[in-house]
């Protein structure tokens, strides 16, 4: 019998890669779907925009002016800004504008986070078979979170490449590595990473996999280098000496004033954190014990679950199994679409500095002042226009004090301002609401930014504007 033919190109493609075009192509659809950010992706967002727009002069970095309740460190925006700098070179030369620069960074994070994500991906399909390798990537796609996030410079999306990348060490039996990779994530980019460290180096230890002595020379001769290099480089761009980690470390455990970015009870995690993010994955994970404390890990044993009732499908009682997990499957991918479309809703101040920008296309000098809200619901430095526009964030500022003030434009939560009239609102999602029929949610959209023009300026009353609800 004749040797079956080789695979084409485009078939071992597929077969290499489809798992990874499956999650980048979702991943990357978020990303064009909802390019702005939020508050708390400011710092990095920030960040990153200053290294590849204003280089060395460090003077005109958004955080010195706005650094923030606690440092952070620099090392994962200079990263990004390196990798992606080719891209952003192309777009200044071409004059595209700032806001498909934003994009070319966040797909550039997305690629690395997820090019870790296939290196643990591969050490599951050596290690449990092709069916929880595809149950773990079917879990992925369907868990709005993981790869709607896998785009967006926060701090704990950047550790998660390096969580990643120590979840494939272990899986490979490369367990010093897997320390190191955990060091990395928790020295620099999230404190809190060290439990998890710690989990999983007792469970190592417990294991001999290493000895005490091997794991202790390990851990401090990463740590000092981390600590090095993170002070080396955060001490140049905040202009002190820090180690930005610590110092978070500080004010959240020591000082314990991490109540100020809010708090939640202790079974939040579980009872909704936890369920959002992983969805169907949530109660299939319960079947195995050796549960860690994060997604990934948690995916991995729900897909042990899955492939399980897979395997299982044909026999008495796991066939119904079969059918209830599949049914999950779909109310998750359901799930995820209503989040989707309401996370699309999530970022007035962002669309209304877009339509700001298209509805005044003179060459007139014009200043926008960007309120609170506005900034933290979907501006940033990547949204603003080059000349002939000026853009202000100046805080606490009356709404009397807003008329003595010669600013072009105003977008803020304010509905009515004397001296300004109100030109446009833009919508954003406000809650679910569950009605009759079919889609059975339906997305309660209000006005959440609206945009005022100077009643002083004639030019601005002069241009066709649709008015505030």
């Amino acid at each position: 019998m004749a040797p079956p033919p080789p695979p084409t190109p485009a078939a071992r493609i597929l077969r290499d890669y489809g798992w990874d075009l499956l999650l980048g192509s979702i991943a990357a659809f978020y990303a064009v779907m909802v390019p702005y950010t939020k508050v708390e992706e400011s710092f990095n967002v920030q960040a990153i925009h200053d290294i590849l727009y204003h280089n060395h002069h460090i003077d005109k970095y958004d955080h010195l002016e706005f650094p923030g309740v606690v440092p952070r460190t620099f090392i994962g925006a200079l990263v990004i800004s390196l990798l992606s700098s080719p891209a952003i070179l192309m777009m200044r030369i071409f004059h595209v504008p700032k806001v498909y620069s934003l994009l070319a960074v966040r797909l550039m994070l997305g690629c690395v986070t997820l090019t870790t994500l296939r290196l643990f991906r591969v050490e599951i399909k050596r290690k449990y078979g092709r069916h929880v390798e595809a149950f773990f990537v079917i879990l992925t796609a369907i868990q709005f979170h993981v790869l709607f996030y896998s785009t967006r410079p926060l701090p704990n999306i950047l550790a998660l490449a390096f969580v990643n990348l120590a979840y494939s060490f272990w899986f490979k039996g490369n367990f010093l590595c897997t320390l190191q990779a955990l060091i990395v994530a928790a020295v620099v980019f999230r404190c809190d990473m060290v439990l998890l460290l710690g989990t999983i180096g007792i469970a190592l230890l417990l294991s001999r996999s290493f000895s005490l002595l091997e794991a202790v020379k390990c851990c401090i001769s990463t740590v000092l280098v981390c600590i090095g290099f993170t002070v080396l480089v955060d001490s140049i761009m905040w202009q002190r000496i820090l180690w930005p980690e610590f110092e978070v470390f500080w004010f959240n455990s020591v000082l314990n004033r991490s109540s100020e970015w809010g708090t939640h009870s202790i079974h939040w995690y579980f009872t909704s954190a936890l369920p959002r993010s992983m969805l169907v994955a949530y109660p299939l994970c319960l079947e195995l014990r050796f549960i860690i404390a994060s997604i990934p890990m948690f995916n991995v044993s729900a897909s042990l679950a899955a492939g399980r009732i897979y395997n299982n499908r044909k026999k008495s009682g796991w066939n119904f199994l079969y059918v209830l997990m599949l049914g999950a499957f779909l109310v998750s991918l359901g799930y995820s679409a209503v989040t989707f479309m309401a996370s699309y809703s999530n970022y007035p101040g962002g669309h209304a500095l877009k339509a700001l920008h298209e509805a005044d296309s003179s060459v007139k000098e014009k200043t926008v002042h960007i309120d609170a809200f506005t900034a933290m619901s979907g501006v940033s430095r990547f949204c603003e226009n080059e000349n002939p526009w000026r853009y202000s964030k100046e805080e606490d500022i009356s709404i009397e004090e807003y008329q003595r003030r010669n600013f072009t434009y105003l977008l803020n939560e304010h509905r009515y301002i004397s001296g300004y009239k109100c030109l446009f609102a833009v919508e954003g999602f406000s809650r679910a609401k569950i009605q009759p029929g079919i889609p059975p949610i339906s997305l309660v959209k209000v006005p959440k930014v609206f945009a005022h023009g100077n009643t002083r300026d004639p030019d601005i009353l002069s241009l066709d504007w649709p008015g505030c609800p």
